[in-house]
This record gives C-alpha cells, structure tokens and sequence, in this order.
C-alpha cells in the first residue's frame, strides 16, 4: 500500500504555526497510524508518527505565540474537553478568563 499522506501540509508556512493546522496534522497522523496497524503498512504506520509529531510540534509553537485575547474562550475550553486536548483547555480557559478582565 502506498502513502498517499506524504508530507503536503508542510508546504503552507502559515499552516505550519496555525493552531487549527496543527491539530488537522496530528488528527491525520492518528489515521495514517490507525491505517497503518490496521493493514501492517509500515510505511503508513511511520508516516502516522512524523505526522502526529509534527503536530503536536505545530500545535506548542502556535500556543507559544498566541495572545490570550484572541481565543475562543468557553468555546474553545468545551472543546478541549470534548476532544481530550489539554492545550485547548488551557488556552480556551486563559483566554475566557482574559476577557472578564
């Protein structure tokens, strides 16, 4: 089996340091994972883990450089619940709490 995954979403600089792009990356690398385990592909089961890092990577790096008043607040904090993402629980957290002051 082939990886069609590749590595195409590294070519969008703003993609890379974007929160949303971050999390589309590691959501992808889950599943190229999951593909991966699944058919005994190695190659899709590696693909899965640079994605999933790269990722996690391109999530931090947002969150680094994200101002507190520009979050979605609860919204944001529901769906790192939701979801089991701590980062967006954080960052919705801080950033609904940012707006009361």
């Amino acid at each position: 089996m082939e990886n069609p995954g590749g590595n195409s979403s590294n070519n969008n600089p703003e993609q890379q340091t974007s929160l949303m792009g971050g999390h589309a990356q590691y959501l992808k690398g889950v599943g190229e994972a999951a593909v991966g385990s699944i058919s005994g592909s190695k190659a899709w089961a590696d693909s899965g883990v640079h994605d999933k890092e790269a990722g996690l990577a391109a999530m931090k790096k947002a969150g680094e450089q994200r101002d507190p008043n520009q979050g979605y607040g609860r919204a944001e904090e529901w769906a790192g619940k939701l979801t089991g993402c701590e980062g967006m629980q954080k960052e919705g957290f801080e950033s609904a709490h940012q707006r009361k002051d």
